[in-house]
């Protein structure tokens, strides 16, 4: 079995290690896998507007805002960013495999209205770190947008355009460090913590995606009447932390407390500066920050440690980090 979490063939600890360092206090690029859709028209903003869940009003060209695509029964359908290109033109990019389902999704309501929804064939290219904002201020080789990164993790600007290049002299990171950060900061990814059957607010998506204020979208009704509940769900996304080496528990893991199924795992890596594995997972809302959970695979034997998002700085003082629980 590999030790401390690390795949067998993964990359070498002291390049995730150098990689989650710049990532963290400097700047470094990595391949992001989007897939784009164009829509454009003299409807454009309007049709969108009843499409999203946040309110594309108040964007200024260049602007972008995260939203949801939801169901009519307010289930999620695609978490996406929406750029305001000009007046009439805007980009909507998704995780990468995921543009078919959002081409589909905005060209099903579209009906009698004046507007067109294409793919483009773009790429993306991202630049994290506290460095990167400041690396480029107009479009580089290859790109035709730049946009802020997410609000969760490293700081930094996406490059979106057919073939975009990272600007000369900042060196990539691996994907595994970009990995670790990204389920440290909490950040949901389509396929792994998002599908058809996640609920906007048990992913922790409701307050920087969802506009209370704007008109009608479509799905709006669930998500308004859990607002107005507390966002009381049945279960969260939450952070673990997991005890002892071993190899990485896959997606689906049951999480189990007693002989009871809890919830299970979406995602794992090993945290090099840790010194553990760290993962997110899908709880029951009786299970409180700090817990103890057992990974249900019977050959595994190991336990984790349920923490709030993001996780709580890591303590260099211990292994596992186990006694903090923070976050949300």
């Amino acid at each position: 079995m590999p030790e401390r979490g690390i795949p067998e063939g993964g990359v070498p600890e002291a390049l995730v290690l150098d990689g989650i360092a710049r990532l963290l206090r400097e700047a470094a690029w990595l391949p992001l896998g989007r897939d784009v859709v164009a829509v454009t028209g003299p409807d454009a903003l309007a049709y969108l507007q009843g499409q999203c869940s946040q309110d594309l009003e108040g964007l200024e060209d260049g602007q972008s805002a995260e939203a949801l695509l939801l169901s009519p029964q307010g289930k999620l359908e695609a978490l996406v960013r929406v750029t305001r290109r000009e007046a009439e033109a805007f980009v909507v990019d998704v995780t990468a495999g995921f543009g078919p389902r959002v081409l589909e999704r905005l060209r099903r309501f579209l009906l009698r209205v004046k507007a067109r929804v294409e793919p483009l064939d773009w790429g993306a290219l991202a630049l994290r770190g506290p460095a990167a904002a400041g690396l480029l201020e107009v479009p580089g080789p290859g790109s035709e947008l730049l946009v802020p990164a997410p609000p969760l993790g490293p700081p930094g600007i996406d490059l979106l355009g057919p073939a975009p290049e990272p600007p000369p002299g900042v060196p990539p990171a691996p994907l595994e460090a970009w990995e670790v950060l990204r389920i440290e900061a909490g950040l949901p990814e389509m396929g792994r913590e998002l599908d058809e059957r996640t609920i906007p607010a048990e992913a922790g998506l409701v307050e920087r995606t969802v506009s209370f204020t704007k008109g009608c979208y479509t799905g709006q009704e669930l998500v308004a009447r859990l607002e107005a509940r507390g966002s009381n769900v049945a279960r969260r996304l939450r952070g673990l932390v997991v005890a002892g080496p071993g190899a990485l528990p896959p997606a689906g893991t049951p999480l189990v407390v007693g002989e009871k199924t809890v919830g299970a795992v979406t995602s794992a890596a090993w945290s090099p500066h840790r010194r553990a594995v760290v993962a997110l997972g899908y709880l029951h809302r009786s299970v409180e920050l700090g817990a103890t959970v057992a990974l249900g695979d019977p050959l595994d034997g190991r336990s984790a440690r349920v923490v709030g998002l993001p996780f709580p700085p890591a303590d260099p003082g211990t292994d596992q980090h186990q006694g903090l629980a923070g976050g949300r």
